[in-house]
């Protein structure tokens, strides 16, 4: 549960919570072509995940910029950052760990990086086994996550909905969350373990919906994908940090 899971907090408001090791099956029968097959994947190596987007106010701070649309008003920092390419969070991300590599977690130190693929389904389903962790009714959805049916056209305030059994938020809708891997059309190649799957395309993962996606966009299985140098207002990103 949520509440044993080991945690650190950073300088920003940001929470990272415990994943640990453990199997789960990747994909859904009945979804897309995209989510097939459904296969086993275990999680070998433990590591701490942001339980919510990477905010405005934490973007700013780092990179002295706010890139954003739904930058209005004295609560925008509390909004996740949007309009970032995948090349744009790499980016930050070498800045945060160039600031940060003496730095230690719970008496270790680590990198900052982004959730593979594998990694990021597995947290959002969070042991559950149905489309979303909180059950297989979308009726439900509104409790959970922002959506084109209730988030009023723009992303809000990071945390405000439930979260998942394991304590995460805003895993369905608000922004979609950039991966590490390069997008595959299936996974049939995938190889059944938390590493990002590697390829010569430019595009890559995005996952769980925004705010303008319909329902079944924001299922934990899920897929989405764009060109690296992409920049949306419907996409953020997650932190995870790896203890080394």
């Amino acid at each position: 549960m949520a509440e044993n899971r080991p945690f650190f907090d950073d300088e920003f408001g940001g929470r990272y919570l415990l994943v640990e090791p453990g199997t789960f099956l990747m994909g859904a029968e009945k979804g897309t072509r995209s989510e097939l097959p459904t296969h086993q994947v275990t999680i070998s190596e433990p590591f701490f995940c942001g339980e919510r987007p990477v905010t405005q106010a934490h973007w700013q701070s780092v990179m002295t910029t706010n890139p954003s649309t739904f930058s209005d008003g004295w609560a925008a920092g509390l909004r996740p950052v949007e309009q970032v390419s995948w090349l744009d969070v790499h980016e930050f991300l070498s800045v945060l760990n160039l600031r940060d590599h003496d730095s230690e977690h719970l008496g270790f130190k680590g990198i900052w990086r982004l959730p593979t693929e594998a990694e990021w389904e597995y947290l959002a389903r969070a042991g559950t086994l149905t489309r979303w962790a909180f059950g297989n009714r979308d009726s439900e959805l509104n409790d959970y996550g922002w959506h084109a049916g209730n988030s009023g056209a723009s992303t809000r305030e990071v945390g405000q909905k439930k979260p998942n059994p394991w304590g995460f938020f805003d895993l369905h809708g608000q922004v979609s969350e950039w991966c590490e891997d390069t997008f595959v059309s299936n996974y049939e190649k995938h190889e059944g373990n938390q590493t990002p799957m590697k390829g010569s395309s430019q595009r890559r993962v995005h996952r769980g919906g925004s705010w303008f996606t319909e329902s079944d966009s924001t299922r934990c299985s899920s897929r989405g994908s764009a060109l690296e140098n992409l920049r949306s207002d419907g996409i953020g990103f997650r932190l995870v940090w790896q203890p080394l």
